[in-house]
């Protein structure tokens, strides 16, 4: 997609308008030669779903089902998907073995210079995959993509941990959620409250250490705090501390991916779900219905392996500037 909106009407020439557009052709093409070389299935999965995410930091746009007036449904709502995730992990869980994606998303996200309503995410799914193997698989990918300049130094693989010692000189581990507000209110112009030790995380991470991931070689973020585990698997750090096995890819200081060894257990994702919805209460955000066919998937089965979404926008930009 090439974003318009807001644009200087004269800046946008024929000339490089088109090559902006070969640009992007160019960038899908070596992915799906990537992917294609490894024998790796695209798959095309369904936009619109029966069921909204629970997850408390995302939104889907919904849209009326045009179908409820002349099928036995009183569903009057269909939602935008924000990734497609569940959808490719149902094909997962039918044998479909390693696939890959390229796939308009849609989040109710305020629209701004990183944010768009509708982008373009690349997501694919290694069976057999741990986290350590797909950050290679990543990189591997960058290398084929990237400017030779971007990738002459390697990656920089830092846990969530070292980047707050780092960065803050604080462990984000042993101190409180008490303790966070205080040093987040005497490091970031804030004056609010709350008892969620997430918010000051997240809040310190985007304003203080964000924008120092990546400048000078791309940065994998690794080892979360379980609390921010999403469908990821946890396990102990080198220090005891429990950590999600998910990453986050960081170049310039902008997110460009985020990936997860995945949770493969039925029951584990329930109590996700569950825990979704208590937070979502406790924000005053309208608690959601859990996607039916998701857990049906999961009770057939989804096999060990690892998946990552990223966004073909951003890759762009950045291979861009």
């Amino acid at each position: 997609m090439i974003e318009t909106t807001g644009a200087n009407p004269a800046a946008l020439t024929v000339s490089n308008v088109k090559q902006r557009l070969a640009k992007r052709a160019k960038m899908l093409a070596a992915i799906r030669y990537y992917f294609d070389q490894q024998q790796m299935l695209e798959v095309d999965t369904p936009l619109l779903s029966d069921y909204p995410v629970t997850d408390p930091q995302l939104d889907n746009i919904k849209v009326e089902n045009p179908t409820v007036n002349y099928q036995s449904t009183s569903q009057p709502w269909l939602y935008l998907t924000t990734s497609p995730e569940y959808a490719m992990k149902q094909l997962l869980s039918l044998g479909s073995g390693s696939i890959y994606q390229i796939s308009k998303s849609f989040r109710q996200d305020a629209p701004g210079p990183k944010h768009s309503i509708e982008f373009t995410l690349l997501e694919w799914y290694r069976v057999g995959f741990k986290m350590t193997d797909l950050i290679d698989d990543v990189t591997a990918l960058l290398m084929a993509l990237m400017p030779t300049s971007l990738m002459a130094n390697g990656v920089e693989i830092l846990s969530y941990r070292e980047a707050f010692l780092r960065h803050l000189s604080i462990d984000p581990f042993i101190l409180t959620a008490k303790q966070l507000e205080d040093f987040a209110h005497q490091n970031i112009d804030c004056d609010f409250t709350d008892q969620d030790k997430d918010i000051w995380l997240d809040l310190l991470m985007s304003h203080c250490i964000e924008p120092n991931l990546g400048q000078q070689t791309p940065c994998f973020l690794i080892d979360y705090p379980a609390s921010q585990a999403a469908l990821a698997k946890i396990a102990h750090d080198q220090q005891g501390n429990l950590v999600a096995k998910r990453f986050e890819l960081y170049i310039e200081g902008i997110e460009l991916a985020n990936g997860y060894e995945e949770l493969t257990d039925h029951d584990q994702h329930v109590d996700r779900f569950e825990q979704d919805n208590q937070r979502r209460g406790e924000l005053d955000l309208p608690v959601q219905a859990v996607d039916q066919h998701f857990l049906k998937a999961l009770k057939s089965g989804l096999p060990e392996c690892a998946g990552v979404a990223l966004g073909v926008d951003r890759l762009l930009l950045l291979a861009a500037s």
